[in-house]
Protein backbone atom coordinates (compact mmCIF):
# COMPACT_ATOMS: atom_id res chain seq x y z
CA UNK A 1 0.00 0.00 0.00
CA UNK A 2 1.03 3.64 -0.41
CA UNK A 3 1.73 5.41 2.89
CA UNK A 4 2.37 9.14 3.24
CA UNK A 5 4.66 10.05 6.16
CA UNK A 6 4.00 13.58 7.40
CA UNK A 7 6.45 15.19 9.79
CA UNK A 8 8.34 18.37 10.67
CA UNK A 9 11.98 19.01 9.87
CA UNK A 10 12.23 22.04 12.16
CA UNK A 11 10.21 24.55 14.09
CA UNK A 12 11.14 27.59 16.17
CA UNK A 13 10.72 26.19 19.68
CA UNK A 14 11.26 22.43 19.39
CA UNK A 15 13.52 21.09 16.69
CA UNK A 16 12.83 17.62 15.30
CA UNK A 17 14.51 15.92 12.32
CA UNK A 18 12.83 13.73 9.73
CA UNK A 19 15.45 10.99 9.71
CA UNK A 20 16.11 8.17 12.15
CA UNK A 21 12.74 6.79 13.18
CA UNK A 22 11.08 7.33 9.79
CA UNK A 23 14.07 5.68 8.08
CA UNK A 24 13.81 2.62 10.31
CA UNK A 25 10.07 2.34 9.76
CA UNK A 26 10.35 2.46 5.95
CA UNK A 27 13.30 0.03 5.94
CA UNK A 28 11.42 -2.41 8.13
CA UNK A 29 8.31 -2.42 5.91
CA UNK A 30 9.69 -2.81 2.37
CA UNK A 31 6.41 -4.31 1.18
CA UNK A 32 4.84 -0.83 1.38
CA UNK A 33 5.58 2.30 -0.62
CA UNK A 34 6.44 5.27 1.60
CA UNK A 35 6.51 8.93 0.63
CA UNK A 36 7.83 11.71 2.89
CA UNK A 37 5.98 15.02 3.20
CA UNK A 38 8.11 17.38 5.24
CA UNK A 39 7.31 20.70 6.90
CA UNK A 40 10.68 22.43 7.16
CA UNK A 41 11.83 25.65 8.75
CA UNK A 42 12.69 28.64 6.61
CA UNK A 43 13.58 28.06 2.99
CA UNK A 44 17.30 27.60 2.37
CA UNK A 45 18.19 26.09 5.74
CA UNK A 46 21.37 24.12 6.16
CA UNK A 47 21.88 20.44 5.61
CA UNK A 48 21.17 19.67 9.27
CA UNK A 49 17.50 20.29 8.60
CA UNK A 50 17.30 18.22 5.43
CA UNK A 51 15.87 14.69 5.23
CA UNK A 52 18.28 11.79 4.88
CA UNK A 53 19.38 10.65 1.39
CA UNK A 54 16.92 7.75 1.60
CA UNK A 55 14.14 10.28 0.96
CA UNK A 56 15.32 11.79 -2.31
CA UNK A 57 11.73 12.26 -3.46
CA UNK A 58 10.62 14.06 -0.30
CA UNK A 59 8.06 16.84 -0.76
CA UNK A 60 8.86 19.90 1.33
CA UNK A 61 7.00 23.01 2.44
CA UNK A 62 8.70 25.89 4.29
CA UNK A 63 6.55 26.42 7.35
CA UNK A 64 8.24 29.50 8.79
CA UNK A 65 9.68 32.62 7.24
CA UNK A 66 8.54 34.49 4.13
CA UNK A 67 5.16 33.38 2.85
CA UNK A 68 4.83 31.70 -0.56
CA UNK A 69 4.05 33.96 -3.49
CA UNK A 70 0.75 33.91 -5.31
CA UNK A 71 -2.05 36.03 -6.66
CA UNK A 72 -4.47 38.00 -4.49
CA UNK A 73 -8.07 36.72 -4.22
CA UNK A 74 -10.87 38.69 -5.84
CA UNK A 75 -13.55 40.51 -3.88
CA UNK A 76 -16.04 37.61 -3.78
CA UNK A 77 -13.44 35.03 -2.85
CA UNK A 78 -11.97 37.41 -0.24
CA UNK A 79 -15.36 37.59 1.50
CA UNK A 80 -15.58 33.78 1.49
CA UNK A 81 -12.12 33.51 3.01
CA UNK A 82 -13.02 36.15 5.60
CA UNK A 83 -16.11 34.22 6.75
CA UNK A 84 -14.14 30.98 7.16
CA UNK A 85 -11.27 32.78 8.87
CA UNK A 86 -13.68 34.52 11.22
CA UNK A 87 -15.20 31.16 12.20
CA UNK A 88 -11.75 29.82 13.00
CA UNK A 89 -10.73 32.86 15.09
CA UNK A 90 -14.05 32.81 16.95
CA UNK A 91 -13.34 29.22 17.92
CA UNK A 92 -10.02 30.35 19.40
CA UNK A 93 -11.18 33.32 21.45
CA UNK A 94 -14.87 32.69 22.23
CA UNK A 95 -15.47 29.82 24.67
CA UNK A 96 -18.92 29.05 23.24
CA UNK A 97 -17.64 28.74 19.66
CA UNK A 98 -14.85 26.18 20.09
CA UNK A 99 -16.77 23.50 18.24
CA UNK A 100 -16.48 25.59 15.06
CA UNK A 101 -12.72 25.22 14.76
CA UNK A 102 -12.88 22.23 12.43
CA UNK A 103 -15.53 23.78 10.18
CA UNK A 104 -13.49 26.96 9.72
CA UNK A 105 -10.29 25.01 9.14
CA UNK A 106 -11.78 22.74 6.46
CA UNK A 107 -13.56 25.60 4.74
CA UNK A 108 -10.25 27.44 4.39
CA UNK A 109 -8.68 24.27 2.99
CA UNK A 110 -11.43 23.82 0.39
CA UNK A 111 -11.14 27.46 -0.74
CA UNK A 112 -7.33 27.20 -0.90
CA UNK A 113 -7.62 24.05 -3.01
CA UNK A 114 -9.89 25.84 -5.48
CA UNK A 115 -7.79 28.90 -6.25
CA UNK A 116 -4.54 28.84 -4.22
CA UNK A 117 -4.90 32.39 -2.88
CA UNK A 118 -5.07 31.54 0.84
CA UNK A 119 -1.49 32.72 1.69
CA UNK A 120 -2.15 36.11 0.12
CA UNK A 121 -5.42 36.47 2.02
CA UNK A 122 -3.89 35.51 5.38
CA UNK A 123 -1.18 38.14 4.88
CA UNK A 124 -3.68 40.85 3.85
CA UNK A 125 -5.03 43.79 5.79
CA UNK A 126 -8.50 42.25 5.45
CA UNK A 127 -7.41 39.21 7.51
CA UNK A 128 -5.80 41.45 10.14
CA UNK A 129 -8.98 43.52 10.48
CA UNK A 130 -11.03 40.33 10.84
CA UNK A 131 -8.69 39.06 13.54
CA UNK A 132 -8.73 42.36 15.43
CA UNK A 133 -12.53 42.67 15.32
CA UNK A 134 -13.18 39.15 16.57
CA UNK A 135 -10.38 39.25 19.14
CA UNK A 136 -11.97 42.31 20.76
CA UNK A 137 -15.56 41.08 20.77
CA UNK A 138 -17.45 41.10 24.09
CA UNK A 139 -16.98 37.73 25.76
CA UNK A 140 -13.65 36.98 24.09
CA UNK A 141 -11.05 35.41 26.34
CA UNK A 142 -8.69 38.27 27.21
CA UNK A 143 -7.48 37.11 30.63
CA UNK A 144 -3.98 37.43 29.23
CA UNK A 145 -4.61 41.13 28.56
CA UNK A 146 -6.31 43.19 25.88
CA UNK A 147 -4.60 42.78 22.48
CA UNK A 148 -2.82 45.85 21.16
CA UNK A 149 -2.40 46.73 17.50
CA UNK A 150 1.09 45.25 17.50
CA UNK A 151 -0.35 42.04 18.98
CA UNK A 152 -2.77 41.80 16.06
CA UNK A 153 0.05 42.25 13.55
CA UNK A 154 2.26 39.62 15.21
CA UNK A 155 -0.58 37.11 15.75
CA UNK A 156 -1.83 37.48 12.16
CA UNK A 157 1.64 36.71 10.84
CA UNK A 158 2.02 33.67 13.13
CA UNK A 159 -1.42 32.32 12.20
CA UNK A 160 -0.54 32.63 8.52
CA UNK A 161 2.52 30.46 9.09
CA UNK A 162 0.57 27.95 11.18
CA UNK A 163 -2.11 27.63 8.46
CA UNK A 164 0.36 27.44 5.59
CA UNK A 165 0.00 23.63 5.18
CA UNK A 166 -3.63 24.17 4.12
CA UNK A 167 -2.36 25.56 0.82
CA UNK A 168 0.38 22.96 0.25
CA UNK A 169 0.47 21.46 -3.28
CA UNK A 170 -0.01 17.97 -1.82
CA UNK A 171 -3.71 17.37 -2.24
CA UNK A 172 -5.49 15.61 -5.06
CA UNK A 173 -5.33 12.03 -6.29
CA UNK A 174 -2.30 12.19 -8.59
CA UNK A 175 0.99 10.33 -8.03
CA UNK A 176 2.21 12.92 -5.51
CA UNK A 177 -1.16 13.73 -3.95
CA UNK A 178 -2.24 12.68 -0.49
CA UNK A 179 -5.60 11.75 -1.96
CA UNK A 180 -3.87 8.91 -3.79
CA UNK A 181 -2.40 7.43 -0.59
CA UNK A 182 -3.95 4.50 1.19
CA UNK A 183 -3.27 6.14 4.53
CA UNK A 184 -1.29 8.97 6.12
CA UNK A 185 1.08 8.54 9.04
CA UNK A 186 1.69 11.72 11.05
CA UNK A 187 4.93 11.67 13.03
CA UNK A 188 5.11 14.33 15.69
CA UNK A 189 1.62 15.86 15.62
CA UNK A 190 1.04 19.60 15.51
CA UNK A 191 1.24 21.31 12.09
CA UNK A 192 2.24 18.01 10.48
CA UNK A 193 -1.29 16.77 11.17
CA UNK A 194 -2.90 19.55 9.11
CA UNK A 195 -2.30 17.90 5.69
CA UNK A 196 -3.61 14.60 7.07
CA UNK A 197 -6.77 16.31 8.35
CA UNK A 198 -7.32 17.92 4.96
CA UNK A 199 -6.69 14.64 3.10
CA UNK A 200 -9.20 12.91 5.32
CA UNK A 201 -11.78 15.65 4.78
CA UNK A 202 -11.31 15.93 1.01
CA UNK A 203 -10.56 12.31 0.10
CA UNK A 204 -11.47 10.15 3.08
CA UNK A 205 -7.87 9.00 3.66
CA UNK A 206 -7.44 7.62 7.22
CA UNK A 207 -4.43 8.64 9.25
CA UNK A 208 -2.32 7.42 12.17
CA UNK A 209 -0.63 9.80 14.64
CA UNK A 210 2.64 8.87 16.36
CA UNK A 211 3.93 11.20 19.07
CA UNK A 212 7.19 10.48 20.87
CA UNK A 213 7.20 13.97 22.33
CA UNK A 214 3.75 15.51 22.68
CA UNK A 215 3.52 18.58 20.46
CA UNK A 216 0.97 20.42 22.60
CA UNK A 217 3.01 19.90 25.77
CA UNK A 218 6.09 21.21 23.98
CA UNK A 219 4.17 24.30 22.91
CA UNK A 220 3.00 24.98 26.47
CA UNK A 221 6.59 24.75 27.66
CA UNK A 222 8.08 26.68 24.73
CA UNK A 223 5.69 29.63 24.77
CA UNK A 224 6.58 30.47 28.38
CA UNK A 225 9.75 32.05 27.00
CA UNK A 226 8.53 33.01 23.53
CA UNK A 227 9.32 36.63 22.59
CA UNK A 228 5.65 37.69 22.37
CA UNK A 229 3.20 39.44 24.69
CA UNK A 230 0.79 37.28 26.68
CA UNK A 231 -2.26 37.90 24.44
CA UNK A 232 -0.32 36.53 21.43
CA UNK A 233 0.91 33.52 23.39
CA UNK A 234 -2.60 32.76 24.63
CA UNK A 235 -4.04 32.95 21.10
CA UNK A 236 -1.37 30.67 19.64
CA UNK A 237 -1.73 28.16 22.47
CA UNK A 238 -5.49 28.15 21.90
CA UNK A 239 -4.81 27.35 18.24
CA UNK A 240 -2.47 24.45 19.05
CA UNK A 241 -4.89 23.13 21.66
CA UNK A 242 -7.79 23.21 19.18
CA UNK A 243 -5.64 21.60 16.46
CA UNK A 244 -4.58 18.84 18.85
CA UNK A 245 -8.16 18.12 19.90
CA UNK A 246 -9.31 17.97 16.26
CA UNK A 247 -6.37 15.71 15.37
CA UNK A 248 -7.13 13.29 18.19
CA UNK A 249 -10.81 13.32 17.27
CA UNK A 250 -10.24 12.48 13.60
CA UNK A 251 -7.26 10.10 13.84
CA UNK A 252 -8.00 6.45 13.14
CA UNK A 253 -5.27 5.31 15.56
CA UNK A 254 -3.05 7.19 18.03
CA UNK A 255 0.29 5.64 18.99
CA UNK A 256 1.90 7.57 21.87
CA UNK A 257 5.46 6.71 22.79
CA UNK A 258 4.63 5.84 26.41
CA UNK A 259 1.71 5.24 28.75
CA UNK A 260 2.61 8.58 30.36
CA UNK A 261 1.98 10.33 27.04
CA UNK A 262 -1.18 8.27 26.56
CA UNK A 263 -2.66 9.79 29.72
CA UNK A 264 -1.97 13.29 28.36
CA UNK A 265 -3.67 12.42 25.07
CA UNK A 266 -6.73 11.18 26.91
CA UNK A 267 -6.93 14.47 28.81
CA UNK A 268 -6.99 16.17 25.41
CA UNK A 269 -9.93 14.08 24.21
CA UNK A 270 -8.27 10.99 22.67
CA UNK A 271 -10.47 7.92 22.53
CA UNK A 272 -8.88 5.07 24.56
CA UNK A 273 -10.31 2.53 22.08
CA UNK A 274 -8.22 4.11 19.30
CA UNK A 275 -5.03 4.51 21.34
CA UNK A 276 -2.19 2.03 21.80
CA UNK A 277 1.31 2.53 23.16
CA UNK A 278 4.19 1.84 20.75
CA UNK A 279 7.63 2.64 22.14
CA UNK A 280 10.08 4.46 19.94
CA UNK A 281 12.47 1.60 19.13
CA UNK A 282 16.26 1.89 18.95
CA UNK A 283 18.96 -0.16 17.20
CA UNK A 284 21.05 0.39 20.35
CA UNK A 285 19.47 -2.78 21.78
CA UNK A 286 22.19 -4.77 19.98
CA UNK A 287 24.97 -2.67 21.49
CA UNK A 288 27.27 -4.64 23.82
CA UNK A 289 26.89 -4.03 27.52
CA UNK A 290 29.32 -1.63 29.17
CA UNK A 291 32.64 -3.12 30.23
CA UNK A 292 34.18 -3.36 33.69
CA UNK A 293 33.24 -0.72 36.24
CA UNK A 294 35.73 2.07 36.99
CA UNK A 295 38.12 1.54 39.89
CA UNK A 296 36.61 4.35 41.98
CA UNK A 297 32.85 4.33 42.74
CA UNK A 298 31.48 6.74 40.16
CA UNK A 299 28.00 8.18 39.67
CA UNK A 300 27.21 9.38 36.13
CA UNK A 301 24.48 11.93 35.48
CA UNK A 302 23.37 12.89 31.95
CA UNK A 303 20.94 15.48 30.68
CA UNK A 304 20.49 19.11 29.76
CA UNK A 305 21.83 21.50 32.38
CA UNK A 306 18.62 23.25 33.36
CA UNK A 307 16.51 23.59 36.54
CA UNK A 308 14.00 20.96 35.35
CA UNK A 309 16.74 18.30 35.42
CA UNK A 310 17.50 19.33 39.02
CA UNK A 311 21.26 19.01 38.94
CA UNK A 312 21.24 20.75 42.33
CA UNK A 313 19.44 17.74 43.86
CA UNK A 314 22.14 15.49 42.42
CA UNK A 315 24.87 17.63 43.98
CA UNK A 316 23.22 17.71 47.41
CA UNK A 317 22.70 13.93 47.31
CA UNK A 318 26.29 13.39 46.20
CA UNK A 319 27.51 15.45 49.15
CA UNK A 320 26.02 12.80 51.46
CA UNK A 321 27.42 9.96 49.31
CA UNK A 322 30.88 11.55 49.36
CA UNK A 323 30.75 11.95 53.14
CA UNK A 324 30.26 8.17 53.50
CA UNK A 325 32.50 7.15 50.57
CA UNK A 326 35.30 9.72 50.19
CA UNK A 327 36.61 7.94 47.05
CA UNK A 328 33.28 8.46 45.23
CA UNK A 329 33.17 10.69 42.16
CA UNK A 330 30.35 12.36 40.22
CA UNK A 331 30.57 12.96 36.46
CA UNK A 332 27.96 15.30 34.96
CA UNK A 333 27.44 15.09 31.19
CA UNK A 334 25.37 17.65 29.30
CA UNK A 335 25.25 21.05 27.70
CA UNK A 336 23.90 24.17 29.34
CA UNK A 337 20.24 24.70 28.40
CA UNK A 338 19.55 27.60 30.77
CA UNK A 339 22.00 30.54 30.69
CA UNK A 340 24.22 30.63 33.78
CA UNK A 341 22.99 27.31 35.18
CA UNK A 342 26.30 25.49 34.79
CA UNK A 343 28.13 28.22 36.65
CA UNK A 344 25.46 28.10 39.35
CA UNK A 345 25.94 24.33 39.75
CA UNK A 346 29.72 24.65 39.78
CA UNK A 347 29.45 27.28 42.53
CA UNK A 348 27.14 24.99 44.52
CA UNK A 349 29.65 22.12 44.22
CA UNK A 350 32.35 24.50 45.50
CA UNK A 351 30.23 25.52 48.53
CA UNK A 352 29.53 21.86 49.33
CA UNK A 353 33.25 21.08 49.23
CA UNK A 354 32.87 18.79 46.20
CA UNK A 355 34.87 20.70 43.58
CA UNK A 356 37.61 18.07 43.41
CA UNK A 357 35.15 15.15 43.23
CA UNK A 358 32.71 16.56 40.63
CA UNK A 359 33.55 16.69 36.94
CA UNK A 360 31.41 18.76 34.56
CA UNK A 361 32.32 16.77 31.45
CA UNK A 362 30.17 18.68 28.94
CA UNK A 363 28.77 17.12 25.80
CA UNK A 364 29.68 13.43 25.44
CA UNK A 365 30.93 11.80 22.29
CA UNK A 366 28.32 9.07 22.63
CA UNK A 367 25.96 7.84 25.28
CA UNK A 368 27.75 4.48 25.39
CA UNK A 369 30.86 6.33 26.65
CA UNK A 370 28.79 8.03 29.35
CA UNK A 371 27.58 4.80 30.95
CA UNK A 372 30.93 3.05 30.41
CA UNK A 373 32.60 5.55 32.74
CA UNK A 374 30.21 5.05 35.66
CA UNK A 375 29.31 2.57 38.36
CA UNK A 376 25.70 3.79 38.53
CA UNK A 377 23.51 5.86 36.20
CA UNK A 378 21.58 8.46 38.21
CA UNK A 379 18.64 10.67 37.14
CA UNK A 380 17.38 13.48 39.35
CA UNK A 381 14.86 15.23 37.09
CA UNK A 382 11.65 16.89 38.26
CA UNK A 383 9.95 15.66 35.08
CA UNK A 384 10.97 12.73 32.88
CA UNK A 385 8.90 13.06 29.70
CA UNK A 386 10.83 10.83 27.31
CA UNK A 387 11.92 7.21 27.91
CA UNK A 388 14.89 7.45 25.56
CA UNK A 389 17.68 8.42 27.96
CA UNK A 390 16.52 6.04 30.70
CA UNK A 391 16.26 3.17 28.22
CA UNK A 392 19.73 3.88 26.83
CA UNK A 393 21.21 3.78 30.34
CA UNK A 394 19.47 0.46 31.01
CA UNK A 395 20.81 -0.99 27.75
CA UNK A 396 24.35 -0.39 29.02
CA UNK A 397 23.82 -2.92 31.81
CA UNK A 398 24.54 -0.36 34.55
CA UNK A 399 22.11 -0.20 37.46
CA UNK A 400 19.82 2.84 37.41
CA UNK A 401 18.66 5.15 40.21
CA UNK A 402 16.01 7.71 39.27
CA UNK A 403 13.48 10.07 40.75
CA UNK A 404 9.97 8.64 40.46
CA UNK A 405 8.58 11.13 37.93
CA UNK A 406 7.05 10.97 34.45
CA UNK A 407 7.89 7.78 32.56
CA UNK A 408 10.52 6.57 35.06
CA UNK A 409 8.35 3.96 36.80
CA UNK A 410 6.99 2.75 33.45
CA UNK A 411 10.45 2.34 31.92
CA UNK A 412 12.59 1.23 34.86
CA UNK A 413 9.96 -0.88 36.63
CA UNK A 414 11.45 -3.29 39.19
CA UNK A 415 14.93 -3.26 37.60
CA UNK A 416 16.14 -0.05 39.28
CA UNK A 417 15.65 2.09 42.37
CA UNK A 418 13.08 4.92 42.31
CA UNK A 419 13.05 7.72 44.88
CA UNK A 420 10.83 10.78 45.44
CA UNK A 421 11.75 13.99 43.63
CA UNK A 422 13.43 16.80 45.60
CA UNK A 423 14.60 14.37 48.31
CA UNK A 424 18.42 14.37 48.45
CA UNK A 425 18.52 12.00 51.43
CA UNK A 426 16.47 9.35 49.61
CA UNK A 427 18.56 9.72 46.44
CA UNK A 428 21.80 9.45 48.41
CA UNK A 429 20.51 6.40 50.30
CA UNK A 430 19.61 4.58 47.07
CA UNK A 431 23.03 5.34 45.54
CA UNK A 432 24.87 4.19 48.65
CA UNK A 433 22.84 0.99 48.87
CA UNK A 434 23.92 -0.02 45.37
CA UNK A 435 27.50 1.22 45.63
CA UNK A 436 27.96 -1.03 48.70
CA UNK A 437 26.35 -4.12 47.14
CA UNK A 438 28.16 -5.28 44.01
CA UNK A 439 26.01 -8.42 43.55
CA UNK A 440 22.74 -6.48 43.72
CA UNK A 441 24.13 -3.83 41.40
CA UNK A 442 25.04 -6.43 38.79
CA UNK A 443 21.69 -8.21 39.12
CA UNK A 444 19.69 -5.01 38.63
CA UNK A 445 21.92 -3.93 35.74
CA UNK A 446 21.36 -7.19 33.88
CA UNK A 447 17.60 -7.14 34.57
CA UNK A 448 17.37 -3.57 33.31
CA UNK A 449 19.26 -4.43 30.13
CA UNK A 450 16.95 -7.36 29.39
CA UNK A 451 13.86 -5.25 30.09
CA UNK A 452 15.05 -2.48 27.77
CA UNK A 453 15.96 -4.96 25.02
CA UNK A 454 12.48 -6.47 25.21
CA UNK A 455 10.55 -3.19 25.27
CA UNK A 456 12.66 -1.00 23.01
CA UNK A 457 13.72 -3.30 20.18
CA UNK A 458 12.99 -2.16 16.63
CA UNK A 459 11.26 -5.36 15.52
CA UNK A 460 8.19 -5.03 17.80
CA UNK A 461 7.71 -1.47 16.54
CA UNK A 462 7.79 -2.58 12.91
CA UNK A 463 5.41 -5.43 13.69
CA UNK A 464 3.00 -3.12 15.50
CA UNK A 465 2.76 -0.73 12.56
CA UNK A 466 2.50 -3.54 10.02
CA UNK A 467 -0.55 -4.75 11.94
CA UNK A 468 -2.00 -1.24 12.31
CA UNK A 469 -1.66 -0.47 8.59
CA UNK A 470 -3.33 -3.69 7.47
CA UNK A 471 -6.06 -3.30 10.05
CA UNK A 472 -6.88 0.21 8.87
CA UNK A 473 -6.93 -0.73 5.20
CA UNK A 474 -9.34 -3.56 5.98
CA UNK A 475 -11.65 -1.15 7.81
CA UNK A 476 -11.59 1.59 5.18
CA UNK A 477 -13.25 0.10 2.09
CA UNK A 478 -12.98 1.48 -1.43
CA UNK A 479 -15.73 3.82 -2.58
CA UNK A 480 -16.77 4.54 -6.16
CA UNK A 481 -15.63 8.01 -7.06
CA UNK A 482 -13.37 8.36 -4.01
CA UNK A 483 -14.21 10.32 -0.88
CA UNK A 484 -15.93 9.08 2.24
CA UNK A 485 -19.51 8.76 1.18
CA UNK A 486 -19.66 7.00 -2.16
CA UNK A 487 -21.15 8.32 -5.40
CA UNK A 488 -24.88 8.67 -6.02
CA UNK A 489 -25.66 6.76 -2.84
CA UNK A 490 -23.88 3.60 -4.00
CA UNK A 491 -22.85 1.30 -1.13
CA UNK A 492 -19.16 0.87 -0.29
CA UNK A 493 -17.29 -2.03 -1.82
CA UNK A 494 -14.82 -3.45 0.70
CA UNK A 495 -11.78 -5.35 -0.59
CA UNK A 496 -12.39 -4.11 -4.13
CA UNK A 497 -8.76 -4.75 -5.14
CA UNK A 498 -7.42 -8.30 -5.61
CA UNK A 499 -4.75 -9.61 -3.27
CA UNK A 500 -2.18 -9.49 -6.09
CA UNK A 501 -2.51 -5.69 -6.10
CA UNK A 502 -0.36 -5.48 -2.94
CA UNK A 503 2.71 -7.35 -4.23
CA UNK A 504 5.83 -6.58 -2.22
CA UNK A 505 8.08 -6.23 -5.29
CA UNK A 506 6.07 -3.31 -6.63
CA UNK A 507 4.42 -5.19 -9.51
CA UNK A 508 0.68 -4.86 -9.43
CA UNK A 509 -2.05 -6.84 -11.05
CA UNK A 510 -3.97 -5.07 -13.79
CA UNK A 511 -6.39 -2.62 -12.22
CA UNK A 512 -9.13 -2.96 -14.79
CA UNK A 513 -10.00 -3.82 -18.33
CA UNK A 514 -7.38 -1.36 -19.54
CA UNK A 515 -4.56 -3.37 -17.96
CA UNK A 516 -1.77 -1.95 -15.78
CA UNK A 517 -2.65 1.34 -14.17
CA UNK A 518 -6.22 1.54 -15.43
CA UNK A 519 -8.83 2.38 -12.78
CA UNK A 520 -10.99 -0.50 -11.66
CA UNK A 521 -14.71 -0.55 -11.03
CA UNK A 522 -14.33 0.58 -7.45
CA UNK A 523 -12.39 3.70 -8.38
CA UNK A 524 -13.63 7.05 -9.43
CA UNK A 525 -12.66 8.85 -12.63
CA UNK A 526 -9.29 9.72 -11.09
CA UNK A 527 -8.49 6.13 -10.12
CA UNK A 528 -8.60 6.82 -6.36
CA UNK A 529 -10.09 4.28 -4.02
CA UNK A 530 -11.59 6.10 -1.08
CA UNK A 531 -11.79 5.45 2.63
CA UNK A 532 -14.52 5.14 5.18
CA UNK A 533 -15.21 6.82 8.48
CA UNK A 534 -12.51 6.99 11.15
CA UNK A 535 -12.35 4.53 14.00
CA UNK A 536 -10.53 1.45 15.23
CA UNK A 537 -11.84 -0.92 17.84
CA UNK A 538 -8.48 -2.41 18.74
CA UNK A 539 -7.54 -2.26 22.40
CA UNK A 540 -4.30 -0.57 23.45
CA UNK A 541 -1.07 -2.48 23.17
CA UNK A 542 2.57 -1.81 23.71
CA UNK A 543 5.43 -2.15 21.29
CA UNK A 544 9.05 -1.48 21.99
CA UNK A 545 11.70 1.14 21.36
CA UNK A 546 13.67 4.24 22.46
CA UNK A 547 15.52 6.07 19.68
CA UNK A 548 18.99 5.66 18.21
CA UNK A 549 21.55 7.73 20.06
CA UNK A 550 24.90 6.20 19.11
CA UNK A 551 26.42 9.32 17.63
CA UNK A 552 27.78 12.69 18.84
CA UNK A 553 25.01 15.05 19.81
CA UNK A 554 22.55 12.27 20.60
CA UNK A 555 22.27 13.44 24.20
CA UNK A 556 20.82 16.80 23.11
CA UNK A 557 18.14 15.02 21.08
CA UNK A 558 17.39 12.51 23.83
CA UNK A 559 16.61 15.13 26.44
Amino acid sequence: MRIALLTEGARPHSRRGAGGWCDRLAAGLPEHEFGLYLLTGQAGQGAAERPSPAWRGARELALWGRRPGGRVPGALRRRQYARAYEDLVRALVLPGKRAGFGAGLYRLAVLAREDGTLPAFLASAHARRTLERVWRLPGAETSAGQPLVRDVLVAADLLEQCLRPLSAPWYGTGPDGLGGADLCHVVGGGPAALPALVARYLHGVPFVVTEHGLHLREQYLGYREAPYRWPVRALLLAYFRALTEETYRQAAVLTPGSAHDQQWQRRCGADPARTRVVYEGTPAVVRPAAGPEPAAPTLVWAGALEPGRDTELMLHAFAQVHADLPRARLVIHGEEAAPGYRAHCAALAERLGLAAAVDFAGRPGSLAEVWEGGTLAVFSALSQRSPRLLADAMLSGRAVVSTDVGVAREVVGPTGLLVPARDPRALAGACLALLRDEERRARLGLAGRLRAQERFAVEPVIGAFREIYLELVSQYPAFPGGGAGGAAGEPPRPFARPAEYWLADGRRAPDGPGGQGAPDAADGPDGRHGAGPAGSERSEDEGGDAGAQERPGALAEAV
